[in-house]
């Protein structure tokens, strides 16, 4: 059974980091390609950045593109997100999602992932 949990929300000040974690099992994490993602209330989900299954190669959105990075560990079955400069608009339900691929890129397009965890809080206030 696949199985994705984020975790390291929390609230933070803006100008703050945070480092979010996906813990998987169920699955051979090193082919499957890793996504992040945000829902803030009342709007869309949105595409952050991911990462390819074993080569390094990540893609980001220009929203968040110098602030947040994406990782993996496949000797640890985990994926990273690390966010920093954070604003208040960066407040949302964070998402790691994941989608086979043996190609050495990935895409942020949401509807290729097909595996998805229950989110995590992210809350920027001062």
């Amino acid at each position: 059974q696949v199985q994705l949990v984020e975790s390291g929300g929390g609230s933070v000040q803006p100008g703050g980091s945070l480092r979010l974690s996906c813990t998987t099992s169920g699955f051979t994490f090193a082919v499957y390609a890793i996504g992040w993602f945000r829902q803030a209330p009342g709007k869309e989900r949105e595409e952050l950045l991911c990462i390819d299954s074993g080569h390094g190669n990540a893609v980001a959105a220009n929203s968040v593109a110098g602030r947040f990075t994406v990782s993996r560990d496949n000797g640890k079955n985990t994926a990273y997100l690390q966010m920093n400069s954070l604003k208040p608009e960066d407040t949302a339900v964070y998402y790691c999602a994941l989608y086979y691929s043996s190609t050495f890129d990935c895409e942020l397009t949401r509807s290729r992932y097909g595996y998805w965890g229950q989110g995590t809080q992210v809350t920027v206030s001062s």
